[in-house]
């Protein structure tokens, strides 16, 4: 998809300044003084909760810092070693279908991970990335997103290299009967900047956020 800007950021992110940058950018895509941008950082370590999240799935937290945040979804961990995907897209040029956006961004996550001959998948009434772990299925990536007049914020978590310690101070996204995987937990190890490349080159394939079987 052309006219959208990619920006990389190899050093951790405050999630604050975060916020403020894409509330910033959004209204700037709203207004037409800006391009569409996916942004992929990593954050230090931290949890935020969606606007589902729920206090009783704060188990520990472990002494990091917890941000309640406008994004969909519930408890999450970000930290080092996570590449996070900020996606501000512009709704109202592709068919203003939230549900269908979402969908496009788990088909993108399962290309990319394709990429690293991982089998990825999504399920219906789970949000995010999925793979068969240990006879049971654990996720490898998270989507929380936020739509404002039609403008899109937050994104996507994908572990490639975490500390999956971390997801034990939390109910991950509410499941209780799921567990957390990453890259590395799966015997692959690619960097950071292996996966942007990933990232980048499948966008165009699943970009229209069809939601497909």
């Amino acid at each position: 998809m052309d006219g959208i800007e990619w920006r990389i950021d190899d050093a951790p992110v405050g999630y604050e300044a975060a916020l403020a940058d894409m509330d910033e950018r959004s209204a700037a895509i709203r207004s037409g003084a800006a391009e569409e941008r996916v942004w992929l950082l990593q954050h230090p370590p931290l949890y935020t909760a969606g606007t589902s999240g729920d206090a009783a799935e704060l188990l520990d937290a472990k002494g990091l810092p917890v941000h309640k945040t406008g994004r969909g979804g519930r408890y999450t961990y970000h930290g080092p070693g996570q590449r996070i995907g900020y996606v501000q897209l512009d709704l109202r040029r592709r068919g203003s279908d939230v549900k269908a956006y979402v969908c496009g961004l788990e088909h993108w996550l399962i290309a990319t991970l394709a990429d690293f001959n991982v089998r990825a998948f999504r399920r219906e009434g789970r949000v995010g990335v999925w793979l068969e772990r240990n006879g049971s299925e654990a996720k490898i990536a998270a989507i929380g997103v936020r739509v404002r007049h039609w403008v899109t914020s937050h994104g996507f978590a994908l572990n490639v290299d975490p500390d999956l310690s971390a997801y034990d101070g939390i109910v991950p996204c509410g499941l209780r009967d799921f567990g957390v995987t990453s890259l590395l937990d799966l015997g692959i190890t690619a960097s950071l900047a292996d996966v942007d490349l990933a990232l980048r080159r499948n966008f165009d394939a699943v970009a229209e956020f069809a939601c497909r079987p």
